[in-house]
């Protein structure tokens, strides 16, 4: 079994209220987003000419080809087993020091800096809700994938925004015109608004694109964690641009999501402006983060 431990045994169990206006919560805390990202364009710009560009629009190329319904099934049922390693939490995170997100336009550093960076700016400004700070150091863990030990699965299947499957994919996604090879793109039983779903089902009920954040989802819930709900919408859902960025896909969502909803955009700028050059010093971290770990009982 992957997790030998319940993932959360005595984080803090009170979710703090939020604004009701998902744009004033963007606004808490004292996070200062930046101008630019680390190659100085705009943040999630897909079209910007940088040195990344390329190998991110091959990387959404096969990625948009071959995540099928199909294949998300087989993916959920061979990964929901937790059958391939055991391993301490920072043994994993330090595992994910030889990758590099090819999705990711915004940075080219490996993936514990991400981690530490998100989880210490949200430390900052939410210093009182430890469950957030565990949410952003665990939030990618599911990249281990790539690994070996865990089938080295293609980047495709990995990283990168992630898409309702089982109906149709909407024009926001990220280069969407690569759909276009996608077997379900022609299928009449996956090409319509809705699919093989029914409005307001709930996104509990929806397939995702399969990767990194829907496998750390089925981790932390086949050993019942008890993470808030908040904490485990935003790590199944905070790769899911298409709906936090974009509005898409909101009739698929019930009233819980909906209310989850609202602390994955407080999450989400710490997630995706938080990257930069600026090296966190893990040392002098480490020691808070191992406490938290063993406060709330966790191993891979």
């Amino acid at each position: 079994m992957l997790w030998s431990v319940p993932l959360v045994a005595a984080v803090t169990r009170e979710v703090k209220s939020i604004p009701s206006d998902p744009k004033e919560s963007l606004m808490d805390g004292g996070f200062v987003v930046p101008d630019a990202n680390s190659f100085g364009h705009t943040f999630r710009d897909y079209n910007a000419e940088s040195e990344r560009q390329k190998t991110v629009e091959e990387f959404y190329r096969m990625n948009h080809i071959h995540q099928t319904c199909d294949f998300v099934k087989r993916m959920r049922e061979q990964y929901g087993k937790l059958d391939r390693v055991e391993m301490s939490i920072w043994e994993c995170i330090e595992l994910l020091n030889e990758f590099v997100d090819e999705s990711d336009p915004d940075l080219d550093e490996p993936q514990i800096e991400h981690l530490l960076q998100t989880a210490e700016a949200i430390r900052k400004d939410y210093p009182e809700e430890d469950w957030l700070h565990l949410t952003g150091l665990i939030h990618d863990l599911g990249k281990v994938l790539l690994h070996p030990s865990f089938g080295q699965l293609p980047q495709w299947a990995v990283v990168g925004d992630t898409f309702p499957v089982g109906c149709a994919f909407d024009e926001c996604n990220v280069h969407h015109k690569y759909f276009e090879e996608n077997p379900d793109h022609l299928d009449p039983k996956y090409n319509t608004k809705l699919g093989v779903y029914s409005e307001g089902c709930g996104l509990e009920n929806v397939l995702m694109s399969w990767g990194h954040d829907d496998y750390m989802y089925l981790v932390a819930k086949g050993n019942k964690t008890s993470l808030p709900l908040a904490g485990l919408f935003i790590i199944r859902y905070h790769s899911f641009y298409p709906l936090h960025k974009h509005g898409a896909y909101q009739y698929l969502m019930n009233e819980e999501d909906k209310e989850n909803l609202k602390w994955l955009h407080v999450f989400n700028k710490y997630d995706l402006y938080s990257k930069s050059k600026v090296r966190i010093d893990v040392e002098k971290v480490k020691p808070y983060y191992l406490s938290l770990i063993e406060k709330v009982c966790m191993s891979i």
